[in-house]
This record gives C-alpha cells, sequence and structure tokens, in this order.
C-alpha cells in the first residue's frame, strides 16, 4: 500500500511531479517508438522509387519524432515537449478535419476514419501529462522549488 501512495505523491526527483506520471510518459514514449518506429523506419528503410516531397516530409517529421521518443524513456520530463507537440497536432487535425465533418452530417471518408481511430489515442498523453507543471514551467516560467 505503502508503494501505491508513494506513485501518487510528488516526488522532487522528478521536479514535482508524481511518479504516476512518470510511468505513464515512459509507456507512451515506450509506445511512439516502437510501435510508431517500426512503422515508420520500415516505410523509410524499405520504400521503393522517387519520394514525393510532401510525403517524405510527413514520414521524416514521424520518424524524428519516434525517435526522439527513444530518448523521452530516459529524460521524461526534459522530452516533455514531445509529447505536447502530439497532444497538439491531434486535437488540431480532429479540430480541423473531425469536426466539421461530424457537424455537417458528412460521410467520412475510410482514411479519416483511420487517422480518427488512431488519432482518438491522444486520449493517453493528455492524461499522463502533468498539467500543472506544464502550466508552471512553460506558460508561467516558474521552475521547481
Amino acid at each position: 500500500m505503502q508503494k501505491l501512495k508513494y506513485a501518487f505523491m510528488p516526488n522532487p526527483k522528478y521536479d514535482g511531479i508524481r511518479p504516476i506520471s512518470i510511468y505513464l510518459m515512459r509507456a507512451i514514449y515506450g509506445l511512439m517508438f516502437f510501435v510508431l518506429g517500426k512503422d515508420v523506419w520500415s516505410k523509410i528503410l524499405f520504400h521503393e522509387g522517387a519520394w514525393g516531397s510532401k510525403d517524405a516530409m510527413v514520414w521524416c517529421v514521424w520518424a524524428a519524432f519516434s525517435s526522439l521518443a527513444l530518448i523521452g524513456i530516459f529524460r521524461t520530463v526534459r522530452m516533455l515537449p514531445i509529447l505536447l507537440l502530439e497532444i497538439f497536432y491531434k486535437v488540431l487535425w480532429l479540430a480541423i478535419v473531425v469536426l466539421p465533418l461530424v457537424r455537417s452530417g458528412q460521410t467520412i471518408s475510410p482514411e479519416v476514419t483511420d487517422m480518427m481511430q488512431a488519432f482518438l489515442w491522444v486520449a493517453l498523453p493528455i492524461i499522463a501529462v502533468p498539467w500543472g507543471y506544464v502550466v508552471n514551467r512553460y506558460l508561467l516560467g516558474r521552475t521547481a522549488n
């Protein structure tokens, strides 16, 4: 019971972030590195023919994103901006692509449905991110005491 209580107590080792948030963020970084990384690097390494410039840019961004997630497993708090980027771009995409389709009652294409299903996993980093820390550190410029 003591270990469970410890997981929910702010810890100075992690700049006052609760260990449960650290564990959840590490799990998300791990998923990003292994799941996204496997798909992305397979696509890049085994691609045949010339790349379209926009297509190549997207795959390279995701490759960099998945690679930086590896650092996040070990430097969890320092790589928090990677999770913030993930949350921001996925929520923004859902807001500008899916929401208008749903509001207008239009049929959602299979391509958008596939992306939407993948992007709804954004709930995990939203839950894991220590929002008090984000507000204090990134918006208010305060450091941990």
